[in-house]
């Protein structure tokens, strides 16, 4: 969705979806039998996810009626798929074809304990064997009994799940095990983290209004938020109290403001004026490396008067720079190409300042976009490890002296983070580049890493996020 920023570009997996996700609550329209349809196309998509494709291409494909009922349905599935698929692995001596497979997690997902279920437990039941039988007769009838037998047994099968590290904490084994080696001291609490809905945050376009000021009309129209104290956001970042879709924000269409996380709102800041360094002059040239879908190349753009390339190697998601720069009144030089080949597209002048927003397993954001730990495979890291090595590497080069890069993942793995940064200086040498003391470093997603802990708390966690800013000396 135009607006929308979550984190990087240059070619990362990355799910898309609508600010707003959640569930409908029980209502006529939703009333059998277009529950049971719903509940196909959920589990349609569930199933594709699990096939390896993201949310980002299936959403869209869906017809607008429907769209954002299975959004909703999809994303609680998502989120506890880990507990459903067990439980399944507990009710049925075998498997069950994949059609029944997928229809069974979705609707075990939307009955397990611990949440507001979207609807009653015997509507889900009679709609999800209503779906079994019209995609595969045969197993309406076993659908029907592992369903009734899960609602009758369902404390004692939901603690025999939580044994297991999927049931226990709907991720992947191998991405748990990942994340307590990472973080021994932090891994439940992302997890956790995890689970939770994310908050909509908004960056206020600074070249329209002000944040206090929108703030206070969006109070007119009955709707609450806070605006976050941190200094780096310069009064623009705003919390809504509850999600709702961006064409219901005041001033959203005429470009006042964007949908932007709190993390990666922290991005334009740090690269344009850092604290204890030199902000950038006015018309300073200025690389944005990754830049789809455009939200910090409009931040900077929003911050300050720059001379700004924004690059990215897939032309659709270019084109989705552009038409947020076109609804904020900005202007910038877009480029479809491969950042790590400067041979291909850089003109010789050298940048004042860089930001390289690499791509990544997007692990600090599966709050967000929960499709992403289940598209996720253990050689992943290493993998997308590599490619920023190799950005870093081609991009570096390119920056003037005295100049700077800010290199940024939307990860909370250590190898997509600290440890790239720690490689590249090393093979630059001590008297290559030095990091800024002001770098954040790992942001994980947590309330002690909120960006204004002295606020009311309404705000919550922001993503997670790593950020390392570097001089060129």
């Amino acid at each position: 969705m135009a607006g929308t920023d979550t984190g990087n570009g240059c070619g990362a997996q990355r799910a898309t979806s609508t600010p707003s996700t959640r569930l409908p609550r029980v209502q006529p329209v939703y009333a059998a039998p277009a529950l049971s349809s719903l509940l196909e196309s959920t589990a349609r998509t569930v199933q594709a996810v699990l096939q390896g494709r993201s949310l980002a291409d299936l959403l869209p494909a869906l017809e607008p009626a429907r769209r954002p009922a299975v959004q909703a349905l999809t994303f609680h599935v998502l989120r506890h798929l880990g507990s459903a698929r067990q439980a399944l692995r507990l009710l049925a001596s075998r498997p069950p074809p994949a059609e029944v497979d997928a229809l069974l997690t979705s609707a075990l997902a939307l009955l397990w304990p611990g949440s507001p279920p979207p609807y009653p437990d015997h509507t889900l039941v009679d709609q999800a064997v209503r779906a079994v039988r019209a995609r595969a007769a045969g197993s309406a009838g076993f659908a029907n009994a592992v369903l009734r037998r899960f609602l009758r047994e369902r404390e004692a099968l939901a603690a025999q799940v939580a044994a297991t590290p999927e049931g226990r904490w709907n991720h992947p084994a191998w991405w748990v095990r990942r994340l307590r080696e990472d973080w021994p001291e932090a891994w439940e609490a992302v997890l956790e983290a995890a689970a939770q809905r994310p908050p909509m945050t908004l960056r206020v376009n600074a070249r329209r209004t002000r944040g206090a000021a929108w703030v206070q009309r969006l109070a007119e129209e009955g709707r609450g938020a806070t605006l976050l104290a941190d200094p780096a956001f310069e009064g623009q970042a705003v919390v809504l109290d509850e999600p709702c879709p961006v064409e219901r924000l005041p001033g959203f269409a005429q470009g006042e403001v964007s949908v932007q996380d709190a993390a990666a709102q922290r991005a334009a800041g740090l690269l344009l004026a850092p604290p204890g360094a030199r902000a950038l002059p006015a018309g300073a040239r200025v690389l944005d490396a990754c830049a789809a879908p455009g939200g910090k190349t409009a931040h900077l753009l929003e911050r300050a008067e720059l001379d700004l390339l924004a690059l990215d190697s897939d032309p659709a998601r270019l084109a989705r720079v552009q038409q947020n720069l076109q609804r904020l009144g900005l202007a910038a030089t877009l480029r479809a190409a491969d950042a790590a080949d400067p041979a291909a597209w850089w003109d010789g002048r050298p940048f004042d300042a860089i930001l390289l927003d690499a791509p990544c397993t997007a692990s600090g954001i599966v709050r967000r976009h929960p499709d992403v730990r289940w598209l996720r495979r253990p050689d992943d890291i290493a993998t997308l490890a590599a490619a920023q090595a190799r950005l870093l590497d081609a991009l570096w080069p390119l920056l003037a002296p005295g100049g700077r890069l800010l290199y940024a993942t939307c990860s909370v793995f250590r190898a997509e983070g600290q440890g790239t940064i720690d490689a590249f200086l090393q093979r630059l040498g001590p008297q290559a580049a030095r990091l800024d003391p002001a770098s954040p470093g790992h942001l994980l997603p947590l309330p002690d890493n909120q960006v204004s802990p002295g606020s009311s708390g309404a705000a919550g966690a922001a993503d997670g996020f790593f950020y390392a800013l570097l001089h060129k000396n």
